[in-house]
């Protein structure tokens, strides 16, 4: 049975993921339109530069050439993520909702780039780590929203 609460938590999730995807796939699409490979712009000097890369392994750069095999391995965990979702939406708080679209909205943002272009296009370059993009942002930002979440629930118990 569907509650106000579970349809403004599913309301708010598709939301998050939609505006994740939609805010990655935009950033991803002025890089590649407005810069060469391997060219880099100054944000905040000794912080923050764009600096246009592709990857074809994980995040930030681990399991080079792993492409095809990573995106299986995202498509199940996607599918999966939003199963678990909707089994238990009616149990879970908010927070969760909130972490688990930004989690499904980054993967598909990564995702979406290796269907169309066989790699991930990352920019976010600190200098001291490797380049990324704003989908692994989300979902990181997602994954320690969740772990936090849960450690707070389960503390209450």
């Amino acid at each position: 049975m569907s509650t106000p609460s579970s349809k403004r938590n599913t309301i708010l999730f598709l939301v998050i993921a939609a505006g994740a995807l939609a805010v990655d796939q935009l950033l991803k699409l002025l890089v590649v339109m407005l810069m060469e490979p391997g060219q880099s712009v100054t944000v905040i000097p000794g912080v923050l530069d764009i600096t246009y890369s592709t990857n074809t392994g994980a995040a930030f750069g681990i399991l080079k050439g792993s492409g095809q095999v990573l995106f299986l391995v995202a498509l199940v965990v996607v599918v999966l993520t939003v199963a678990w979702f909707y089994y238990t939406r009616h149990q879970e708080g908010t927070w969760s909702f909130i972490a688990l679209g930004m989690v499904i909205g980054g993967a598909l943002g990564n995702l979406a780039d290796r269907l169309l272009r066989g790699k991930v296009t990352d920019f976010l370059d600190l200098g001291w780590w490797p380049v990324f993009n704003f989908a692994d942002v989300v979902i990181v930002t997602g994954v320690i929203i969740f772990v936090v979440g849960t450690a707070l629930e389960l503390m209450k118990e």
